[in-house]
């Protein structure tokens, strides 16, 4: 039985389109739906257990991979298989997961899981943009207590116009990269990078890409009514007592709403918050917190959240004293680590991040390997987030996916100020050492400082800083906060964080938990960012006011030069012989890439002794000379032959021509050695390539005065005998004129021997 497909299509207004589709795929899956665009195709399946788990939070895994047989390749690796995701593949799930989480019910707890896979690429279609419209559809075709539809758009601008889902080949040509996520209401996500943008102009980008989600959204309404929209599923949520509720409240929020308007470090404030619970649970009998222990937890931390943000509301205070838009003292320092290439310390209030520069050449890039993109970073960045600088101790399990988009988002905000022709591939390597508000941010400005410290001749230096938000619907007060704690970024309603130049944003990542946010208070938070940033830029140029104009004695010097394609295979040589050889003499690494555009070769020359790269200079130089014909040259005598010498132009070492016998003197040259000895400089005229051997011929006769008396050898008779250059045709030579042979008697043969 063929199955009844439900389709929609979202037109994107510029000839392409993107379809919806159910009812054919993962049936037994809680929610199905295949979306198409072009060729790309990519398959989501949604699945809840129906028990309620007590762990606190909702168990979500938000799993995306793509599928290598998606674009006609295999996976590398001995086992041919794809086997743990890749980190474009973790910053898909991240995009998703934070838009999809807010919008399940705080007290659901089952086991859920959204599965999107890729499973057929097309080239001009970027799959990640359209997880988030997939994951959302899939869940508004299942019974999921889930509160709307929600869709994600990529976002660019090229020549100042806006564009949805840009193709790979138009990103390029971009100079805002934006993911947004968002309901037909509010949005809710926004990450991205940008090239020095306003303020003003990323929030027209945020609204461009919010009329396209509200289509996409309304499309999904529309296949889930057509589907059957299904009864949302009964579950036992938590408890709730009004009564005790009020109860803690009214024990909590003086005593809490005190200790946050004193303003205290990090571990005496979680002291103090700490006793304020346990003398409220003392309150109670062990039979009732047996009973309702966590429900008296739980009210305690709206109790909490709600005084600290009536504090900040109402005052304009937070909890380490500090006004909204004020910055926590900072500290810097350069050149810390004396081995590593290049090194910074910066440290903001409770937030430290050191991190190090290693340079290195082209072999040492990122190699991507993805069924949607294959390519290489020359400029990457590291992001570690040890237990130990929260006051933790932790299971050590590779790195996290937060560690991983973490690392991304500094990457992000950095690599747009890396020059086009910076020699080297660049790797950042940041280790977070204390952490109470944004680690990424002050791996941003920790990174910055590094790079110039390593000698990086950056355009501009980049600062990063982290932002919250505080709002209130009915009186419709709000605030910004600056340089947000970690605290603050959970009892906040917008956590954002914004890098950037004293020009523009470079990169953002913002996440909105409240509904309807208006574009006035988005804009004047991000300006206030602007503020923010501005400031920390000006303590880094403090500690460090431009790159360093040389890279540092003990690390690598990068050179590069560019020969003929054609050139390539003379130097390297042999099975890699000449090349090897080369790096051995001078101590260098050389690496040869070509450039498809000019058909050139690239030769990248690394190495901490300058006398070795100007070696491997010298070497390139002598192959790239060419003598002109006509002038003179100086020589060097390198071998001695019977029939001349073999010499190398002193200003081309290497490059190396036969300066024949008859070319020593004008008078007759019997042996080489009676004219010239080895290692004997001299001149010699250049004549080019000689017609009659097709081989470089140089003289140094040619530049003597003719001896007096001297007369010229007469030109070969071509017709005398033995002449080898010009024989005549075969009629010419006289057989015809030799006598005939006598005829052969001939030989008896074998049976006549026999018969004798």
């Amino acid at each position: 039985m063929i199955p009844k497909v439900f389709r929609e299509v979202i037109d994107l207004g510029d000839g392409r389109e993107i379809s919806i589709e159910t009812g054919k795929l993962a049936k037994q899956a809680h929610g199905s739906v295949v979306v198409q665009s072009g060729k790309c195709m990519m398959l989501c399946t949604v699945v809840s257990n129906y028990e309620q788990k007590d762990l606190g939070f909702l168990p979500l895994t938000v799993d995306y991979r793509e599928k290598f047989a998606a674009a006609g390749r295999y996976p590398g690796g001995f086992f041919k298989r794809e086997a743990r995701p890749s980190d474009g593949e973790v910053l898909t799930m991240r995009l998703v997961d934070r838009v999809l989480r807010p919008l399940f019910p705080k007290d659901y707890t089952a086991e859920t899981q959204v599965m999107i896979q890729l499973m057929s690429h097309d080239e001009n279609v970027m799959p990640d943009a359209m997880a988030g419209l997939a994951a959302s559809a899939a869940i508004q075709l299942s019974d999921f207590p889930f509160e709307c539809a929600i869709s994600e758009a990529r976002v660019g601008r090229i020549n100042g116009e806006f564009v949805i889902n840009p193709t790979r080949a138009q990103l390029a040509e971009s100079d805002i990269d934006m993911m947004i996520g968002a309901s037909a209401d509010s949005v809710m996500m926004v990450e991205g990078e940008m090239d020095e943008i306003s303020e003003e102009e990323m929030a027209d980008a945020i609204k461009f890409a919010h009329e396209a989600i509200k289509v996409q959204c309304a499309a999904q309404i529309r296949l889930a009514e057509a589907f059957g929209k299904k009864e949302v599923r009964e579950y036992e949520g938590d408890r709730e007592d009004k009564d005790l509720e009020k109860k803690v409240y009214d024990m909590a929020y003086d005593k809490v709403y005190a200790i946050a308007e004193a303003g205290s470090a990090k571990h005496e404030r979680t002291a103090a918050f700490k006793e304020i619970k346990a003398a409220i649970k003392a309150t109670f009998s062990e039979e009732e917190l047996a009973d309702y222990g966590g429900l008296v937890s739980d009210y305690y931390r709206k109790a909490e959240k709600a005084a600290i943000r009536d504090l900040t509301l109402n005052v304009g205070l937070r909890l380490d004293g500090r006004k909204t838009d004020e910055i926590r003292p900072i500290w810097s320092e350069v050149d810390y680590l004396p081995s590593v290439h290049g090194s910074a310390i910066f440290t903001r209030g409770e937030t430290q991040a050191l991190a190090t520069v290693t340079l290195g050449t082209s072999r040492d890039s990122n190699k991507i390997d993805m069924p949607s993109y294959e390519g290489e970073e020359n400029f990457y960045l590291h992001y570690n987030f040890p237990p130990f600088c929260t006051g933790e101790a932790r299971p050590i399990r590779g790195t996290s996916r937060r560690e991983v988009g973490h690392g991304n988002l500094a990457q992000r905000g950095l690599k747009g100020m890396i020059p086009a022709d910076c020699p080297y591939t660049v790797r950042v390597v940041s280790e977070v050492l204390e952490s109470n508000g944004s680690s990424s941010m002050a791996t941003v400005c920790a990174g910055t400082m590094a790079l110039m410290d390593a000698g990086v001749q950056m355009i501009r230096p980049v600062s990063g800083i982290a932002m919250g938000l505080i709002s209130d619907a009915e009186s419709g007060k709000y605030a910004v906060l600056s340089d947000i704690l970690g605290d603050e970024d959970h009892l906040g309603d917008m956590d954002f964080k914004v890098t950037g130049t004293s020009e523009g944003i470079t990169a953002c990542q913002m996440d909105i938990k409240v509904k309807g946010l208006g574009y006035e208070i988005l804009v004047n938070a991000l300006k206030q960012a602007r503020e923010g940033r501005l400031h920390i830029l000006g303590k880094i140029t403090e500690t460090i006011s431009s790159a360093n104009e040389e890279v540092k004695e003990h690390a690598p010097k990068m050179i590069n030069r560019r020969i003929p394609n054609d050139m390539i295979g003379a130097f390297i040589g042999p099975g890699g012989k000449h090349i090897q050889e080369l790096q051995k003499e001078t101590g260098t690494t050389i690496v040869i890439t070509e450039d498809a555009v000019t058909e050139e070769g690239i030769i990248e020359i690394l190495g901490t002794d300058p006398a070795g790269i100007e070696q491997v200079i010298t070497r390139i130089e002598s192959m790239l000379f060419k003598p002109t014909v006509g002038e003179a040259y100086e020589v060097k005598v390198i071998k001695m032959l019977d029939f001349g010498a073999v010499v190398e132009y002193v200003e081309a070492p290497g490059n190396e021509v036969l300066l024949h016998v008859s070319e020593l003197a004008w008078e007759r040259t019997d042996n080489v050695s009676d004219v010239v000895k080895m290692g004997e400089v001299l001149d010699v005229k250049y004549f080019g390539l000689d017609p009659r051997t097709r081989k470089e011929k140089v003289s140094r006769k040619a530049l003597l005065p003719k001896p007096e008396g001297y007369v010229a050898r007469p030109p070969r008779d071509d017709k005398r005998s033995g002449g080898r250059d010009n024989r005549g045709s075969r009629d010419s030579r006289g057989r015809d004129d030799r006598k005939p042979r006598a005829p052969r008697e001939p030989r008896e043969s074998s049976e006549s021997k026999k018969e004798d």
